[in-house]
């Protein structure tokens, strides 16, 4: 599973989060920044409260958080969904290509683009996938809206 850390310096770099049931995400407060939350449709759900989309608590939390603003959770993708991001980011470029391998200390993610090969390392597939959409993040728009 993708790091918090990892999942920040994403989202610090544009990556949208538009919440969906299952997804995971992280709240970056002291106590709270170890911890990984999901959304389902009985405990930990999409609310909106005073015009503003929120993350409601309900059920047998045994803390006394309620709620969280949407844009103040930190989104975690999973590794399929920072796999569709990448891809989604290539529709259209020539010469472009995603590659996930093993290698010596975990995974190697080889991303191609017009010709140029730029290789991420990691001990986990979602991490080397993460480094790879920040690259792209950093260095070229957002996909365009099919």
């Amino acid at each position: 599973m993708l790091s918090l850390a990892s999942a920040q310096r994403l989202r610090d770099a544009g990556l949208r989060w538009e919440p969906a049931e299952l997804d995971f995400f992280g709240i970056p407060l002291p106590g709270l920044d170890n911890q990984v939350f999901v959304l389902t449709n009985m405990t930990v759900m999409l609310e909106p409260i005073q015009e503003r989309m929120s993350i409601t608590f309900h059920g047998t939390t045994e803390w006394a958080l309620d709620h969280i603003w949407v844009g103040e959770a930190i989104w975690i993708p999973r590794e399929e969904q920072l796999r569709d991001l990448i891809e989604e980011r290539l529709v259209g470029e020539q010469d472009a290509g995603l590659r996930l391998t093993t290698a010596p200390l975990g995974y190697r993610c080889e991303l191609r683009l017009h010709g140029v090969t730029h290789c991420f390392e990691a001990f986990d597939a979602s991490e080397a996938y993460a480094a790879a959409l920040l690259y792209l993040l950093e260095h070229r728009p957002e996909p365009s809206k099919r």
